[in-house]
Formats: C-alpha cells, structure tokens, sequence
C-alpha cells in the first residue's frame, strides 16, 4: 500500500536536511564572492552572531523589540476582540463600522509612519501605535466572521439549557470562535513582527531592526545577516507559542469538527 504520510523522525530529519542544504549551498557561493561585505559567508555571520551576544548589544535589541511587539499586539488583542464580537451579533453596529474598518484594515502599517514620529517622537511608542494599527483590524474582521459562521443551533441548544447570556458567552461563542480568531492571531503576530523591524528601522534607536540598519551602515553584512536570522527564528518562536492555544481542551474540539 502506499504510504502518503510521513512519520515523526522524518518530520525532524527532513528540516534539518533541507537546512544543511541550505548552509552548505551558501557556503559554497560564498567562495565565489570576493568580499565578505557584499555577501558573507556562514561563517562570518557565524562570528558575528558571538560578537553581537559577547557585547550585551544583541539581548538589548531583543528585549526591546519584543517588549514593542508584545504591547502593540496585546493591545489590538484586547480592543479588537470585544469590538469584533460586539459587531459580529449586532447588525447595527456592523452596517455602520465594517466600512470604515475594512478601509483601514487595507492601509499599509508603514504609511502611518510619520504620523507615528511626528505624535510620539523615537523610542517604543511609535512602533507600538505601529503594531497595534497592523494588528487591531485584521482581528475585528477575524473576530466578526467568526461569530458569523457559529451554527444557530448551538445558540438555541444554550437556550433550552437555561444558559444567561455570560453563560453563552463563556461556554459556545467563545470556544467556537477560537480556532478561526487563533488563525488570524499567528497571522497578526507574524505580521506585527515584521512591522516593528521596519518601524524600528525608521523611528526606533534601537532594537532588531535598528541593529540591521545600523549594521548596513557600517558594511557589516555580517552583523546584518544574523540580526535577519535572528528575526526569523523568533517569528518561528512566536508562532509555535500560539499553536500551543489549539491544544487547550476547550479549543481543540473546534479544530477536530
């Protein structure tokens, strides 16, 4: 019989097979390149990588972008959320802001720039308002349609339980919307990650992004490349961390219907 799906030791090894691949294919262009500043190779990043950790510089500009980052998408998290299930069971509220909802939500994050520098200056505040603009109207649209594609039924089946509306609330609307709002929260977050790098490298005086445009300034492509890897791998991190929601038991039932 044919076999379609593959096993746990091949889901580690093939990754890890393709990132050798990678590292050796870049390595090997790399002996080709006649200088380091245009195109460095693994082990440059590699070295450089040490010498942004050894000097405390690369933990500050990681802290601090997440710090950016955390604020600016627990905030939208927050507000949009409530607003979205606000709309999503009243028709009135929806007929009047999905409009101008939709209008933002279609406005790039980075347009709001020099808004940003010019109400709050350099520093967190600026990539915060940036990330919570990215973030806060995706998950008010995410949020409406979820409450739209809840089944009748299971209203009517809490009704005939003798449920309040807290009741239906906390124990249908919230559970049946989690797997699609969980969706658009690692999309956000994604997208919120990349938001602060740009913002950072435009109005922030420090973080990843700034340690990029900085390193770019300088020449150091080495530098420059591990801040990108970095990038990388903490957006793989932050995802997974919000994978990890589809497992509680109250959601998981959502995914398996």
């Amino acid at each position: 019989m044919h076999q379609t799906g593959i096993n746990r030791f091949q889901r580690r090894v093939l990754p890890l097979a393709v990132l050798l691949f990678v590292i050796i294919s870049w390595y090997i262009i790399s002996l080709f390149v006649p200088s380091n500043s245009v195109f460095p190779s693994p082990v440059d990043v590699f070295f450089g990588f040490l010498e942004e950790a050894g000097s405390g510089r690369l933990a500050n500009d990681l802290i601090a972008s997440l710090f950016r980052v955390t604020a600016g998408f627990f905030l939208a998290v927050f507000l949009g959320i409530p607003l979205g299930l606000w709309m999503g069971v009243q028709p009135f509220a929806r007929a009047a802001l999905l409009p101008t909802i939709n209008f933002f939500r279609n406005l790039s994050p980075l347009a709001w720039i020099p808004f940003a520098i010019l109400w709050f200056g350099i520093g967190d505040a600026p990539a915060v308002f940036l990330i919570f603009m990215a973030a806060f109207f995706p998950i008010v649209l995410a949020t409406i349609a979820a409450v739209g594609n809840i089944p009748a039924v299971y209203f009517r089946v809490g009704s005939d339980y003798g449920m309040n509306r807290w009741e239906i609330l906390k124990n249908i609307t919230f559970p049946a919307i989690a797997p699609q709002v969980i969706t658009s929260l690692r999309v956000t977050a994604g997208l919120s990650w990349l938001v602060v790098v740009a913002a950072e490298m435009i109005a922030g005086n420090d973080g990843l992004g700034f340690a990029i445009w900085d390193a770019r300034n300088g020449l150091r492509m080495d530098l420059l490349v591990s801040g990108m890897i970095v990038i990388g791998l903490i957006g793989v991190i932050l995802d997974r961390v919000l994978v990890q929601l589809t497992e509680i038991p109250s959601i998981r039932w959502g995914y398996e219907r």
